[in-house]
This record gives C-alpha cells, structure tokens and sequence, in this order.
C-alpha cells in the first residue's frame, strides 16, 4: 500500500524538519475522536437525541480546556510562512 501511495509520501520528507515534526505530531483530529469515543462507550445508551447532543458538546467543551499549542509550532510557523508564502495569510493566528 505505502508504495502505491509512494509519491505522496516522499514529498514531506523535502520539508524541513520542523515542518515535518509537526506533520508527525500534530493530531488534534483524533485525539478528540478518540475522547469523544471514551465518553460514548462510558454512557452506554441514551435516553433521547437531546442528550447525545449535550454530552457530546459538553464532551467537546471539556477536551479544548486541554489542548495547548503544539511545541516548535513557531519555528514550524516560519518555515511553513516561507514554504507558501500568501497562503497562510489570515490562518496563521
């Protein structure tokens, strides 16, 4: 599988290693997947729709209290500012 996929692999390790640190390491995506998952299967069952809905929000309120800025995200910054230029303009905050 990883050499059918070789062309979209080999291209991020060109970047420079602080950019690659945080392709490897930042996975804000699954974290939260797999939090939410922790609090579902803790539940078990619901009685209505509304209180999925909650637990899942209070759920998600609750994990971003954790998260904190990855670290070299500001050298990674600087790299990724040179690498695309105007592209990260007004998302870089």
């Amino acid at each position: 599988m990883w050499q059918r996929a070789l062309e979209h692999v080999i291209p991020t390790s060109v970047y420079p290693p602080a950019v690659r640190r945080m392709i490897d390491t930042t996975n804000a995506v699954g974290t939260l997947h797999r939090s939410l998952r922790k609090v579902i299967k803790t539940r078990g069952s619901f009685p209505t729709n509304e209180a999925d809905i909650k637990l899942l929000f209070l759920a998600i309120k609750h994990s971003g209290v954790r998260w904190k800025q990855a670290r070299g995200w500001t050298e990674a910054l600087a790299q990724f500012t040179v690498l695309f230029g105007d592209r990260l303009i007004g998302a870089a905050c």
